[in-house]
């Protein structure tokens, strides 16, 4: 015959030898409490980012349209906009992003677009196209300015609005969308302004 193999029954005798919790092991309070830190502490980067990520909008309304639950109800305008300067009349746009309706200063939520005022010729050049291009934007027909409930300005007492228009055809045509499509104005990420030069 062969040789005789003794079994050790020290090994895989307990359940922990299998993969398994012991399970008379106690459970206590303690112990639950170290678990749920050890996982929290690998999801805190993510909570930090969610919670960071909802207050953001809420500190600088020009980043995002307000959703319906917060947003004012819509007002309507029709009026034709020309250049503003000196002798303009009551409707006129200032630049790419900031038109006027009489005394009022309208800055649209989501895009910004290059200054005026350039640093540049570049953007001396996309400021001229941009303000043309809103200006023709706001003479295509009737639209709806949509700001929040609360009546949020900006730092230069602008009012942030979100200009929207019903095509002919049902659908929504926003301008922010349009002008960041055009390549005149980019999303706008509060004080994180790239240059255009």
């Amino acid at each position: 015959m062969g040789r005789i193999i003794r079994f050790r029954s020290r090994r895989w005798t307990r359940s922990s030898g299998y993969g398994h919790r012991d399970l008379r092991r106690k459970v206590t309070l303690r112990g639950l409490a170290r678990e749920t830190a050890g996982w929290l502490g690998k999801l805190r980067p993510f909570i930090l980012l969610g919670i960071v990520a909802s207050i953001w909008p809420a500190a600088d309304p020009a980043l995002v349209e307000p959703p319906v639950f917060l947003a004012s109800e819509p007002e309507k305008v029709d009026q034709h906009f020309s250049r503003c300067g000196p002798g303009r009349g009551h409707a006129c746009v200032i630049d790419g992003d900031t038109f006027k309706l009489g005394k009022r200063k309208v800055r649209i939520i989501g895009i910004d677009a290059p200054e005026v005022k350039a640093r540049c010729p570049e953007e001396a050049a996309k400021a001229e196209a941009s303000t043309a291009e809103l200006q023709r934007l706001l003479n295509q027909g009737p639209f709806e300015m949509v700001g929040r409930i609360d009546d949020r300005q900006d730092r230069y007492g602008r009012d942030l609005r979100a200009i929207r228009r019903i095509r002919p055809n049902g659908t929504k045509q926003s301008i922010a969308e349009d002008m960041r499509a055009s390549g005149l104005a980019r999303r706008y990420w509060g004080g994180l302004k790239s240059s255009w030069c």
